[in-house]
């Protein structure tokens, strides 16, 4: 651990106002740029923590991308003080786990304990971000390891398919990047590359440190304060915008050994600090929330077209993609992907009814809740919303913007959003 440069701890605490059913968020932001949130939640002796930094295939390119799920998987494998194998031992010791990888607009190291241990979880949290070994020998079994969870992906037609739909949908822009990887990027990363990476993204002014959990806060805050005060500030952690991806749409076929045909379809969306995020998130509920969402009741129950249907719309710090997925039996393809396209006209062209309204706005907002009961979750919603910069009390606005919601403006989002549409089927081959 790093020495406490002196006057380097000169912060703001804030305690966020709680909303209904929120616990308060002591806030605090320290002289080198590194954020502190906590959550002491009394409800079960427990203690979640999740740091995130700004680093991930946003900041990619095609040659090496990967890189910072590659720099998460060694970084895991052992520190100056300890090796892999004392580490796992150690987060076992404390009734917990401890794991990093790399993601779009983020990457993390998260880790759960038994709450009389959250000093311990602390430094554990510490050590594998501030003093990671990356030791050639492992980086080359993680990369071994990273090439055989690509081509897992690849040859498994759900994924695959999903991969080849950002691909298509963002083009050149980092988001149709596999998070993952290539064959071909992975094969370039060395030991060198990986340290050069970690050097430039692990900053304090990029870091969010969140705890969730049965802890005192002050005390949390205080040894947090501790072992990450110290590090240098190394800018401002502000990064230069992206040209906005410009998609076409069009329909992409690939063939692929499978039992089952995967279609895709779907356009780009807003960003999660966007006004018409909501309204868009309720329109991906109406769509496929569920059991009572029309593309189950219609394509799956009605029509009997679908194994699986669902929509999908995730948060991220650029415009994201809405996209409406199922998978279908080869023979029904044809006829399941025009209904898929008549649902998606029908919901431009009429208006929800006030009871779908209410229905889909209930089950958004419970299966948000649903999501957010354990620290985990917490902990990482917390420091999420933080890093893309709509603040840890985005919640509470969040479910206040999806009750706001009207008719209408699910009329104007599916008109604006849902076009042009990018379409993927990945399926078998015709039989010749």
């Amino acid at each position: 651990m790093r020495r406490l440069l002196p006057g380097a701890l000169a912060a703001l605490v804030l305690a966020a106002p709680a909303a209904a059913g929120e616990l308060p968020v002591v806030r605090e932001r320290l002289d080198n740029g590194v954020t502190l949130l906590v959550r002491a939640n009394p409800a079960a002796p427990v203690v979640a923590v999740s740091l995130l930094v700004r680093m991930g295939t946003r900041w990619e390119t095609a040659a090496d991308g990967g890189l910072s799920n590659f720099v998460q998987a060694v970084m895991v494998t052992g520190t100056a003080k300890r090796n892999g194998g004392e580490i796992a031992e150690a987060i076992t010791g404390l009734g917990g786990r401890l794991s990093a990888n790399g993601d779009t607009d983020y990457s993390e190291i998260r880790g759960t304990a038994l709450a009389r241990f959250w000093r311990e979880l602390l430094g554990l949290t510490a050590e594998l971000a501030l003093e990671p070994a990356f030791q050639p020998d492992q980086v080359q079994a993680q990369r071994d390891f990273l090439l055989a969870r690509v081509q897992k992906r690849r040859d498994n037609p759900p994924t695959h398919a999903f991969d080849v739909f950002f691909a298509t949908l963002y083009g050149t822009h980092p988001y149709g990047l596999p998070t993952l990887g290539t064959p071909e990027s992975l094969a370039r990363i060395d030991q060198a590359a990986i340290v050069a990476w970690y050097r430039r993204f692990y900053r304090p002014e990029r870091m969010v440190l969140a705890v969730s959990g049965q802890v005192p806060a002050a005390e949390v805050t205080a040894e947090a304060r501790r072992l990450f005060g110290g590090l240098p500030r190394g800018g401002t952690g502000d990064d230069a915008p992206l040209a906005a991806p410009k998609p076409a749409g069009g329909r992409t076929v690939v063939e692929q050994a499978s039992q089952q045909t995967q279609i895709l379809v779907g356009s780009l969306a807003p960003r999660v600090a966007d006004r018409d995020y909501a309204a868009v998130k309720l329109l991906g509920t109406v769509l496929g929330g569920g059991q009572a969402g029309r593309l189950f009741v219609e394509l799956r129950d009605k029509q009997a077209l679908a194994y699986t249907v669902a929509a999908f719309f995730d948060p991220l710090r650029e415009p994201g993609s809405f996209l409406v997925y199922m998978n279908t039996a080869p023979g029904n393809a044809a006829r399941a992907e025009e209904a898929l396209r008549r649902e998606i006209e029908r919901i431009r062209a009429e208006r929800v009814s006030a009871p779908e309204l209410l229905r889909a706005k209930a089950y958004l907002l419970g299966t948000f809740e649903m999501d957010r009961r354990t620290n985990a979750r917490q902990a990482w919603y917390l420091a999420f919303f933080e890093t893309l910069g709509v603040g840890h009390d985005f919640p509470a606005r969040y479910r206040a913007a999806v009750e706001a919601v009207t008719a209408e403006d699910l009329l104007r989002v599916a008109r604006s959003y849902l076009h042009p549409l990018t379409t993927v089927v990945l399926g078998p081959p015709p039989a010749r």
